[in-house]
């Protein structure tokens, strides 16, 4: 008594412990901003459904095949009564369905229960959309039955693949086996068994009868007479059922908080992808925007003294607005220090560039301003290039939480350099200057 009462704790404690990294993922995705959220909809129903399950403390089999298989049958045989639906047309199932399966709880949580997931078929027409369907219940489930009534053939050896990869137990079901010889069957069985030996044990390969085709029956009479009667034998799924009973009440337990810490573990990475991709396409429309901006304010400055302040002022903007999509709170004072940790080392960025801003900047201060309309376009380039560089140097920066890792700024700005193809960033921000000089011509 002693013993059981242990294992029902630790079995409560594992649950709990997988349940906390579910709410934790939650949590996570919902402190994301609008567009990471929208773009993560799908995994965080997932979620949802997820958390919903280990409430209930609920088991998920999944069932896959091609159009035809006789997957809904399997379903119906395994719960010993009508759930699924089963049409003699091929692609019946049309979405994902869950039924319960009442026969069979987990060892030491009496209240747990047991759900058949009954999927589209994989070849269906028009599929991709039950491709995802399918894919997430993948996602979710704890045992793959895979069921066919033949040799796999390459979509359904490719859908086996593909469905391997989510580490989950898996059992090849050869169903309709009453249609086959004792022989057939024993050959087509010996043949999985090879060709799916890197995918699938060889004894998670078993056949079964889900809705065995009427026989004719001989049936003698009291009398000594003889008639025919054709009648539907029951199904024969006792094999199938022996061998999920086994693998729940070996794993049973460990597999549900197993398959939810690890699509736990799997939805944090994909928000951070996520939130990392929406915050580098902010990211670059910024730096795009105030390098655009450093350009044209620069150019259209009378002197010298007039651009470095302009330019420094721009600069100090633009880092102010990077630490805010990276969520790093940045003032003035602070982007002007991250100003000055690049400012030793933006000489590097191009000679010609900086000699052609340096040589307007005197220009114009010699003619007063007047030579703004000659010097505007290739100084505000060149300022643009420069205010580029520096934005993606201190996005890098950003990016790995206000540090330079184990580089320093020079050598984060050589390696953007080299990344970057200068002349087309240079065609595409000359182009974006002409578009506003030409809406403001002042």
């Amino acid at each position: 008594m002693a013993k059981e009462e242990a294992t029902l704790d630790d079995a409560e404690d594992v649950l709990r412990e997988a349940q906390q990294a579910v709410e934790k993922t939650i949590r996570a995705l919902r402190t994301s901003s609008p567009e990471e959220r929208e773009n993560l909809r799908h995994l965080e129903q997932q979620l949802l459904e997820l958390a919903k399950k280990l409430t209930n403390r609920t088991v998920e089999i999944a069932v896959f095949g091609e159009i035809s298989t006789g997957k809904s049958a399997l379903i119906n045989a395994l719960a010993g009564k009508q759930l699924a639906s089963v049409d003699v047309r091929g692609g019946w199932t049309r979405e994902v369905s869950r039924s319960s399966w009442t026969e069979y709880s987990l060892p030491g949580l009496g209240h747990s229960s047991v759900v058949l997931v009954d999927t589209p078929g994989i070849n269906e027409i028009d599929g991709q959309e039950r491709a995802d369907l399918a894919r997430r219940a993948a996602e979710l489930a704890d045992i793959i039955l895979f069921v066919t009534d033949s040799d796999l053939n390459q979509i359904e050896y490719e859908a086996l693949v593909e469905l391997a990869r989510y580490n989950k137990p898996i059992i090849v079901v050869i169903n309709k086996q009453d249609l086959l010889t004792q022989q057939q069957r024993q050959r087509l069985l010996e043949v999985l068994q090879e060709r799916l030996r890197d995918l699938v044990p060889p004894d998670r390969i078993v056949t079964a009868a889900a809705d065995p085709r009427e026989r004719e029956y001989c049936i003698q009479s009291p009398d000594g007479s003889e008639r025919t009667e054709w009648r539907k034998p029951p199904p024969d799924v006792e094999k199938l059922k022996l061998l999920v009973f086994q693998i729940l009440e070996q794993q049973g337990l460990a597999l549900v908080a197993a398959n939810t810490l690890l699509f736990a573990r799997d939805t944090s990475d994909a928000i951070v992808r996520e939130r990392m991709r929406c915050r580098n396409q902010a990211a670059d429309r910024c730096i795009l925007q105030f390098a655009v901006l450093k350009g044209v304010t620069v150019a259209g400055a009378p002197g010298m003294a007039a651009d470095i302040f302009a330019g420094l002022s721009v600069d100090l903007w633009m880092l102010v607005n990077l630490g805010r999509i990276y969520g790093l709170s940045m003032n003035r004072q602070q982007a002007l220090h991250l100003i000055k940790a690049l400012a030793g080392s933006v000489g590097i960025i191009s000679a010609t560039d900086y000699a052609i801003h340096a040589a307007s900047s005197a220009f114009k201060t010699l003619t007063f301003g007047a030579s703004i309309a000659v010097t505007l376009i290739p100084q505000a380039v060149a300022a643009a290039f420069s205010s580029y560089i520096v934005g993606h140097a201190a996005k890098y920066y950003l990016e790995h939480g206000g540090s330079w890792g184990d580089s320093d700024p020079r050598e984060v700005l050589r390696r953007i350099l080299a990344s970057v193809d200068a002349g087309g960033v240079k065609r595409e921000l000359r182009e974006l200057i002409l578009q506003r000089v030409r809406k403001n011509k002042r």
